[in-house]
């Protein structure tokens, strides 16, 4: 039996989410599998993404969800932001599981260490090495703010 990849993973979920009449489900992922497959066309002509390139794609969608919900709160278009908040739920199910806290700041605490990391000036690059780390379990807010802690 061949390994399914993330795509085809979230194309049966699509389908599923079609019977089942699941609305937030359905037009969410129908959101991605487009996104896909303009990086699919865009980047390699048509081959299939990786399913890290697929995790960033969803990464990206789950920041602009984030982002989308932030800016209806603050409008207070509380119905847009809950749309916002459901639909950045379905794509957070298919990233893996978000480092906590003391996972991230064991990793921070490696890397500076690893890297002679001493000063604020080295902040780029220590964020750069923990985001690689961190494999796309934390966002780069996250980490800069973790950084930063350990850097001052």
């Amino acid at each position: 039996m061949s390994h399914m990849g993330l795509a085809e993973t979230i194309r049966e979920d699509l389908v599923t989410a079609m019977k089942a009449g699941d609305d937030v489900t359905k037009t969410t992922l129908r959101a991605v599998l487009t996104s896909i497959k303009t990086a699919e066309t865009a980047e390699s002509g048509g081959t299939e993404l990786s399913d890290d390139a697929v995790m960033k794609l969803i990464a990206t969608e789950v920041k602009q969800r984030t982002e989308a919900a932030e800016i209806f709160a603050e409008a207070g278009e509380s119905e847009r932001e809950a749309v916002e908040v459901a639909e950045r739920a379905v794509l957070q199910a298919y990233l893996p599981e978000p480092l906590t806290a003391d996972e991230l700041d064991a990793i921070v605490t490696q890397v500076i260490s690893d890297g002679g990391y001493t000063t604020k000036k080295d902040m780029g690059a220590a964020i750069k090495a923990v985001m690689a780390k961190a494999g796309g379990r934390a966002d780069g807010k996250t980490v800069s703010g973790a950084v930063g802690k350990a850097l001052s």
